[in-house]
């Protein structure tokens, strides 16, 4: 299936002010998502917050459909959240550990989840096991197996991990997983709307996104998965009147699907845009998305490579929409701002503590990360422009 782009573009209001390379931080909206943000805003504002809600209940209901067909999963297996951090989060501790289980992630973890891992190292007592990368920069499968003891708890890590091309063999880790009976977490925050994700090929217990990002959502929009046979394994780590139901005085009865980890309260506008957003990518092809931000990224890394004084840092066997670059004698942050200026938005990536013995004293990289409404046009500027 080939993509129309010029009519794609024709429905992402923002191309006509901005090149826009900063898909990966949060990608330009599609006119119908805008559309159905600010429509609900407004019968907000005519009609009351509570009473638009009730009025818009059937496309509510619809957002846990279009997620759980997007990432082949049940509808009931699905949570809305505010952010692909709160529904890692709300699995993460989740997860009941005792003293000396053990949490096995990779090298090139999301700076944020290897916070959670070390807090919960100093509350409870888990130990933090991490694999190192192979050759090509994803994770060692051969290590991550070997890696696996009595004590290991969790397989947690990210799929996309967000400051280069990288994209972690996720069914892989599956499979290794499901052989030892080991929870397996996934971070999916850049890999859903831009690459195909599938939980049932995956293996995956539990997987987390965003809205904001390739999926071209609302911000303040996320989504938790948990499996149906897990769901009830893992206790949320607080709860409202919406998770649970209070029975009497002193007791109380948890939800027993994944809506046990939202909460009440939620961004009711963004909630209806995250549905939109899920059905339009969907419209649009995810196998088709998939080929063309690989193709355009491809081709971004290869023209950046030619300019003298430009190093392209991406890594793995298989690459995705991110590109990281460093231009010679120009700091990543510096580099932003001259693109900033010229309105060319990237992005300057920071890397983790673990990174930084791998990757020598460059603490950062510039970040472009492109999507199936930007063009080839748009490519050759950016290259351009970053060569000065």
């Amino acid at each position: 299936m080939t993509l129309d782009v010029p009519l794609l573009r024709s429905d992402t209001p923002g191309v006509a002010n901005v090149l826009h390379f900063n898909n990966a931080g949060a990608a330009l909206p599609p006119r119908p998502v805008l559309d159905a943000v600010t429509s609900h805003l407004a019968r907000e504002a005519a009609i009351g917050g509570y009473e638009a809600a009730a009025e818009a209940a059937d496309r509510l209901a619809d957002v846990y459909d279009a997620v759980a067909t997007l990432i082949g999963a049940r509808p009931d297996e699905i949570a809305v959240v505010e952010n692909a951090t709160r529904g890692w989060d709300m699995a993460f501790y989740a997860v009941p550990f005792r003293a000396g289980d053990r949490v096995i992630t990779a090298r090139a973890e999301y700076l944020s989840n290897y916070l959670a891992f070390l807090q919960l190292k100093a509350r409870v007592g888990i130990e933090i096991d991490v694999v190192d990368s192979d050759g090509s920069g994803q994770i060692d499968l051969a290590a991550l197996e070997h890696a696996i003891g009595p004590r290991t708890k969790l397989i947690a890590i990210t799929h996309v991990p967000g400051r280069n091309g990288l994209v972690n063999p996720a069914a892989d880790v599956g499979r290794i997983a499901a052989r030892h009976g080991i929870l397996y977490l996934l971070d999916a925050c850049q890999s859903v709307g831009q690459l195909a994700v599938d939980v049932r090929q995956i293996g995956c217990h539990m997987l987390s996104a965003t809205g904001r990002k390739y999926l071209r959502g609302p911000r303040g929009t996320g989504f938790l998965y948990v499996r149906r046979d897990t769901i009830e394994r893992l206790e949320p780590p607080f709860i409202d009147l919406h998770a649970a139901t209070w029975t009497d005085a002193d007791t109380y009865v948890v939800r027993d699907d994944a809506r046990r980890f939202e909460n009440w309260e939620r961004f009711i506008a963004g909630q209806i845009g995250l549905g939109v957003a899920a059905r339009y990518a969907m419209r649009v092809g995810i196998d088709a998305i998939e080929a063309r931000v690989k193709a355009l990224a491809t081709l971004l890394r290869r023209e950046l490579a030619k300019r003298p004084g430009v190093s392209v840092h991406d890594r793995g066997v298989e690459q995705c929409g991110i590109v990281a670059f460093l231009k010679d004698g120009e700091a990543p942050g510096k580099t932003r701002d001259r693109l900033r200026a010229m309105n060319i938005n990237a992005h300057e990536a920071r890397l983790s503590r673990l990174d930084l013995p791998a990757r020598g004293s460059d603490d950062a990289v510039v970040r472009a990360s492109v999507h199936y409404y930007n063009d080839e046009s748009e490519v050759e500027r950016f290259v351009r422009a970053v060569a000065g």
